[in-house]
């Protein structure tokens, strides 16, 4: 083999290890902006697009164009906002054309503190042949003395956030974060039947604005569990 082979197959190498990093940092980069584009989003579409000077309709849509034309999302196109929708796993944005006029719109799902009349929730009733008998809301062990002795709170949000199972378990694919290290289990059909609301969101999250002060009490809760590092029962009283 002659030295010029030689030194072409080394440049050759040298060439496809640079190219794969090149690749990997584009698409680390496209990561980055995709988290960056999804953290604004959930925050407009759920708290702040009076605060930053956004019309939103009663449905809770937000017209793509004027989202882009914010100075905080100037930097992103409408494929970012389509890539961010598709690709998010848990299916937190509904993006969609307005029936009248064919404009992009997005909204959020769930998890608004903004009061939407329209979200078109489904509520749920003790007949429904699918309702969960039992629901679970993810939390953190050093919030557990403040549940138990009062209840959970959907705080300044519309509802508490529940799921009909754990993540990972049937189709469960939103409701609570991956991160929480305690389960809260609900007695969905005790709950309903002395008059607490339930309603199911758009991607599967089960949702619930308590009672008349928005906490859903202790005495609806059918069990509980540390998550990690390996599951395990603890102590309701």
């Amino acid at each position: 083999m002659t030295w010029h082979v030689i030194l072409l197959k080394v440049a050759t190498r040298s060439w496809v290890h640079c190219g794969h990093k090149w690749m990997d940092m584009v698409s680390n980069n496209t990561r980055s902006r995709d988290v960056r584009l999804s953290k604004s989003l959930s925050y407009v579409l759920r708290h702040g697009a009076s605060k930053m000077g956004l019309q939103m309709n009663s449905d809770g849509f937000v017209f793509v164009e004027e989202l882009l034309a914010h100075q905080q999302f100037r930097s992103f196109s409408v494929d970012d906002v389509e890539r961010v929708v598709a690709s998010n796993d848990k299916q937190r944005f509904k993006l969609c054309k307005h029936p009248e006029d064919d404009r992009l719109q997005i909204r959020a799902n769930q998890g608004h503190s903004v009061q939407v009349t329209d979200l078109e929730l489904r509520e749920i009733s003790q007949d429904d042949q699918d309702y969960p008998r039992e629901a679970v809301h993810g939390s953190y062990m050093k919030h557990w003395p403040s549940i138990r002795s009062q209840g959970l709170s959907r705080m300044n949000r519309t509802h508490i956030h529940l799921a009909p199972g754990l993540p990972g378990e049937g189709r469960v694919i939103s409701g609570m974060r991956q991160s929480c290290d305690l389960a809260v289990y609900i007695d969905v059909t005790k709950a309903m039947s002395d008059g607490i609301k339930f309603f199911w969101s758009e991607n599967g999250v089960l949702l619930t604005p308590g009672d008349a002060a928005g906490i859903l009490a202790p005495c609806y809760f059918s069990r509980a569990q540390r998550l990690k590092p390996l599951p395990c029962d603890i102590e309701l009283h």
